[in-house]
C-alpha cells in the first residue's frame, strides 16, 4: 500500500487544478508527467512503488477528489513522447500540440532552476484510470 497520491493545483494556477481533475472525472485525462528533474530518488520510488495501487487525486487543499489506479510508469523524452502520454494529456495523437502546451507550463521555471527544457528532457509518465469520484 502506498501513501503516494497526485496532486493538480496550487495556489494562484487560475482554475488549471480544478479543469484537470474534471478532465480525470470525465475520463479525458489519463494520464500525467512531469520532469524527472523535479523528483527526488524517493519521490520516484514512490511513484514506481504506486504501480497497479489504487491512489487518491487530491485538489490544491489536499482534498481527496477522486481514486485512480495507476496502471503504467514509465519515462519517455520531451522531444518523442510517448503516444500513451500524449493521448492521455487530451492531445489526441498531436504530439507537437503537448510539447507547446508543456512549453509554455514549464520553461521559465526549468530555465530559472538551471535545468533548461529540451527534447532530451526525461519525463517520469503516470497513466492511470478512474475507479471512483469522491463525494464532497
Amino acid at each position: 500500500m502506498t501513501n503516494y497520491r497526485i496532486e493538480f493545483g496550487w495556489e494562484g494556477d487560475g482554475g488549471l487544478g480544478e479543469r484537470l481533475i474534471r478532465e480525470v472525472i470525465e475520463g479525458e485525462k489519463t494520464a500525467t508527467c512531469a520532469p524527472r528533474s523535479d523528483y527526488t530518488e524517493e519521490e520516484l520510488a514512490e511513484v514506481i512503488d504506486a504501480r497497479g495501487e489504487v491512489i487518491d487525486v487530491v485538489d490544491e487543499h489536499d482534498e481527496p477528489r477522486c481514486r485512480v489506479r495507476m496502471v503504467a510508469v514509465y519515462e519517455t523524452t520531451f522531444g518523442l513522447p510517448a503516444p500513451g502520454l500524449v493521448r492521455g494529456e487530451g492531445f489526441g495523437d498531436d504530439a507537437e500540440a503537448f510539447r507547446q502546451d508543456h512549453r509554455e507550463a514549464w520553461s521559465e521555471e526549468m530555465e530559472e532552476e538551471g535545468n533548461p527544457l529540451s527534447d532530451d528532457t526525461v519525463l517520469v509518465v503516470e497513466e492511470f484510470e478512474l475507479v471512483e469520484v469522491v463525494e464532497a
